[in-house]
């Protein structure tokens, strides 16, 4: 077992050791704050710390301030090059095993710390990526706290060959917001006419609302079947659905949680698919809305709710993930711009959430997602083949650091129609592309 010697062993410190080594390093390890100990110990062994302990030759991993501190706090984390990638808050010293702190590095990243600092939001009220250090300094698409927990690990085993690693085998999760399951079908009355008088001057659409309603022609968004036959063709995905089961607003346009079809439609996905709930635009202002959802789906399902993502991925932290948690929800997947492709905590690895304003680890795991089809389309103004490029280099880094690519769709963007022509392309390329 890799025993660490630590100065002291604080919530910000103990919560990172646990993400590396355990989580992501998949390793057993211990902790000391004794030089005795330390000092006896025969096995791999590293200090972190300030200064060094144990004899000259053993791994000095020196830390920076981050991890000691209880305070929220302007950083000078100052992002460099070692040996080609990003690094932050870099240290001085003389046979010191890294030129930065790699611990308070993903600390940063994965706590979201420049979240809780003064910056400008978007007219959605959310981060955007703009605003984002991975942004400014260029790596936001460059799964940094991977790579800078792989870097440890290989400092480890150049020191101790005997050291054991678990394997961190490459895996795709798919995902699928539904903002609205059909587009003509099973509308209120109110709703079927004000779509009629928009598209008056559009006789095509008008034609084809009432050959869906009649049960002539397949509704457009209705793509659940297509979605499910990939599935079971490729085997290799997982694959989360996340309906909107809000009222109706001027953000949220779901299908009504009442509406008979649309309940075995959720159903039947259940029968195949994990499911979540899709946590409505004004959620994070009105914490009630969460757990009436919740309830919604439940109905539905007769099973606990644990997943969630949010719609527009509009959330504050904390105060989103503390009300998921006060409602029962275990795993978030919202972890991720609507602007721009790339990984915003810097991972593409499954962690649990640390709230920097209770200084305090959550009971809720964040599975980040990289890239989002209307992200590509509508923000990025990517048309099939580039976003096509754009995903392959996403993968192609997540595989390279053994995590998990994360991505999202909208059954009705995969209707190949409505200006989403050649995105089913897209979506097929994708699923053959990470087996």
């Amino acid at each position: 077992m890799l025993l660490i010697h630590v100065p002291k062993l604080t919530n910000r410190l103990g919560y990172t050791l646990h993400v590396v080594m355990h989580d992501l390093l998949h390793t057993d390890f211990s902790t000391t704050t004794s030089e005795e100990v330390y000092s006896r110990h025969e096995g791999p062994r590293l200090c972190y710390g300030p200064r060094r302990v144990g004899p000259e030759g053993d791994i000095h991993l020196k830390s920076c301030h981050l991890l000691f501190e209880t305070t929220i706090e302007e950083q000078d984390c100052h992002c460099f090059r070692h040996e080609g990638q990003p690094a932050l808050f870099p240290v001085y010293g003389r046979d010191i095993a890294l030129p930065f702190d790699p611990l308070a590095a993903i600390f940063y990243m994965l706590s979201r710390y420049e979240e809780y600092l003064p910056h400008r939001n978007d007219e959605h009220g959310r981060f955007p990526a703009t605003e984002s250090l991975a942004w400014r300094e260029g790596f936001l698409g460059t799964a940094v706290v991977d790579r800078w927990a792989l870097m440890v690990r290989d400092i480890i085993l150049r020191r101790y060959p005997e050291a054991s690693f678990g394997a961190r085998p490459f895996e795709f999760v798919q995902t699928v917001d539904i903002d609205a399951a059909y587009c003509y079908k099973n509308k209120s009355l109110p709703r079927v006419l004000m779509g009629i008088v928009r598209d008056f001057r559009q006789p095509r659409e008008v034609r084809r609302r009432m050959r869906v309603m009649r049960g002539k022609e397949h509704d457009p968004f209705d793509t659940f079947e297509y979605i499910l036959e990939l599935k079971e063709r490729t085997r290799h995905s997982h694959l989360v659905f996340f309906p909107l089961l809000s009222d109706y607003d001027m953000y949220d346009k779901p299908t009504s949680y009442h509406n008979d079809e649309f309940r075995l439609l959720l159903q039947h996905l259940g029968d195949y698919a994990k499911l979540g709930i899709h946590c409505s635009y004004y959620s994070s202002d009105e914490p009630e809305r969460i757990e009436t959802e919740i309830e919604r789906l439940n109905d539905i399902l007769h099973r606990t709710i644990v997943r969630n993502r949010f719609h527009f991925i509009r959330f504050r932290l904390p105060t989103s993930y503390r009300l998921l948690v006060r409602y029962g929800i275990r795993h978030d997947y919202s972890m991720g711009f609507a602007d721009l492709c790339g990984f915003r905590c810097g991972t593409c690895s499954i962690f649990p959430f640390y709230d920097l304003g209770s200084d305090s680890e959550m009971e809720l795991y964040i599975h980040p997602f990289a890239a989002m089809d209307t992200t590509l389309h509508n923000h990025m103004q990517l048309g099939p083949e580039a976003a096509t490029t754009q995903l392959h280099a996403l993968v192609d880094e997540v595989r390279a650091v053994g995590g998990t690519f994360s991505c999202i769709f909208h059954n009705q963007n995969l209707c190949d129609d409505y200006g989403w022509q050649g995105w089913r392309a897209v979506y097929e390329d994708l699923m053959l592309y990470t087996r």
